[in-house]
């Protein structure tokens, strides 16, 4: 059973940022499974890589393109991308330390943030891209 679920409702109208965030969506639900089958502490270390890889990739992509189309928010969201990064490092060193309290508020962490930031911040910008042409 999947944690989150794509939906149509996530997608910004831009081919390359919608194929990200299902990767996102994805790699929420490969940790989720993990931890129901007991294997959190084996397969966390690498999805947060993977994790980490495919944000860095990810969120340079959309503020690229945010900063072409002079979104007038691209600086408070490239902040809220930062304390994203932030926050992985964080888990990840927690990750390395052992702390088996934080696979449960990673799930949580993960599906609360993605949740929030595609249904919300990002759909701002949405219009602003619609306009523009850039899909």
């Amino acid at each position: 059973m999947s944690l989150l679920t794509w939906h149509h409702k996530y997608a910004v109208g831009v081919k390359a940022l919608d194929h990200h965030r299902n990767i996102f969506i994805d790699v929420l639900n490969e940790l989720h499974a993990a931890m129901m089958r007991g294997k959190a502490q084996s397969v966390t270390g690498p999805l947060l890589l993977k994790l980490k890889d495919h944000a860095q990739n990810h969120h340079s992509t959309e503020e690229r393109i945010l900063e072409s189309a002079k979104y007038p928010g691209l600086f408070q969201h490239r902040e809220r991308h930062r304390e994203f990064a932030r926050k992985l490092e964080e888990f990840e060193r927690r990750h390395k330390q052992s702390d088996s309290t934080m696979y449960v508020q990673l799930l949580h962490f993960l599906r609360d943030w993605l949740d929030d930031h595609m249904l919300k911040e990002d759909q701002h910008f949405r219009p602003c891209l619609n306009e523009l042409g850039i899909d």
